[in-house]
């Protein structure tokens, strides 16, 4: 695990936070994190830099975030949830090596295939019963513990809990958190939108989804950031297929967001998903010229953060937090998808 004292570059995939990812696809290190200042910034290529403004989508920073909302702030942590033995841990739980991106796509056999199904599937049910949850005055660490307890009830690990010190079984974003927040203390209030990111480990298979849903009585503003992001994904889904190239997923999700003035967060992406939690390819949600083209039987999450205002992110002290600089809201849908000879199959959809 990197010290908090390393200033090394990080790629930030989407379940890393400020971990220092590994990856041998030939991809260039676009985000820097230093602890310290809290801010990610990126590292952009003389190629990218000269579409700073066509990328940075800010044209909504005028918006002020709802003086009636307060901005989020950590609560408590309950204590450590126990899995029974008999279920099995993905390798990194008991490793002391920071996780890393592993090399080479997620391509399966039949019976990967099936794994993979199976994992999708128990991650899309969790989630649909996580979000029959949302409502007005439950903790978010009320639902990270019925999260827990059916995915092992189903024989299954939750992926999050101790990956890369990750304390939770659930990443449980509210409002302005673009992505891991951890369950606290903090009750929803009406009108919140939270992001549920659901992620099982089950007989040696990830299957990783996310959704954002409505607290109570939500505005139309945050209303149709939800809506849009979700078609967002879709969309993105809709062209993929063998030999597609990565890089229209991120134009795809651009475009469309570009159409209603959201801002895409570039900081945090999308992966190859499997046997490991994160492989390559990495999946950029924005804009971008970046070489690779989808395989048969390969598995990936493509999983767009839109946000009202900026779509700069500042990580708090506990190291995986991540929310708008500016507090406006933020939104996130995630899919598992498999290529197939006919285009993408949805594995993480009930």
């Amino acid at each position: 695990m990197v010290g908090a004292s390393s200033l090394q570059p990080r790629l930030l995939s989407s379940f890393v936070g400020d971990r220092l990812l590994l990856s041998k696809q030939p991809h260039p290190r676009l985000f820097l994190y230093k602890p310290g200042n809290k801010h990610v910034s990126m590292q952009l290529s003389r190629t990218l830099s000269g579409l700073t403004n066509l990328l940075f989508n800010r044209r909504n920073l005028d918006e002020v975030p709802d003086a009636q909302r307060q901005r989020l702030r950590p609560g408590k942590l309950s204590p450590h949830r126990p899995v029974p033995d008999h279920i099995r841990r993905p390798p990194y739980v008991n490793s002391r090596q920071p996780p890393e991106i592993a090399g080479g796509p997620e391509v399966h056999d039949e019976k990967g295939i099936e794994c993979m199904r199976s994992s999708g599937k128990l991650a899309a049910q969790v989630l649909r019963y996580a979000g029959t949850l949302v409502k007005p005055g439950i903790k978010t660490d009320e639902i990270d513990q019925a999260v827990h307890q059916m995915i092992i009830d189903n024989g299954a690990y939750p992926s999050p809990l101790g990956y890369g010190g990750f304390p939770k079984s659930v990443c449980t974003s509210v409002n302005e958190c673009i992505c891991h927040g951890i369950p606290d203390s903090r009750a929803l209030e009406d009108g919140d939108i939270i992001n549920i990111d659901v992620t099982v480990y089950l007989n040696g298979y990830h299957g990783d989804t996310s959704a954002t849903f409505f607290c109570g009585d939500v505005d139309d503003k945050a209303r149709k950031l939800v809506q849009v992001t979700e078609e967002c994904l879709y969309k993105a889904i809709s062209i993929c297929a063998p030999g597609v190239e990565y890089k229209k997923i991120g134009k795809t999700i651009h475009d469309h967001a570009d159409k209603y003035r959201y801002g895409v967060v570039r900081h945090f992406v999308g992966h190859g998903v499997g046997r490991v939690f994160h492989a390559d390819p990495v999946v950029l949600h924005f804009r971008n010229n970046d070489g690779g083209r989808m395989m048969l039987n390969q598995t990936f999450t493509i999983e767009p953060m839109l946000t009202i205002g900026s779509t700069n992110p500042v990580i708090w002290d506990d190291n995986w937090t991540v929310v708008t600089e500016d507090g406006s809201l933020s939104a996130q849908f995630e899919h598992t998808i498999l290529i197939t000879k006919d285009g993408a199959e949805i594995l993480t959809q009930c």
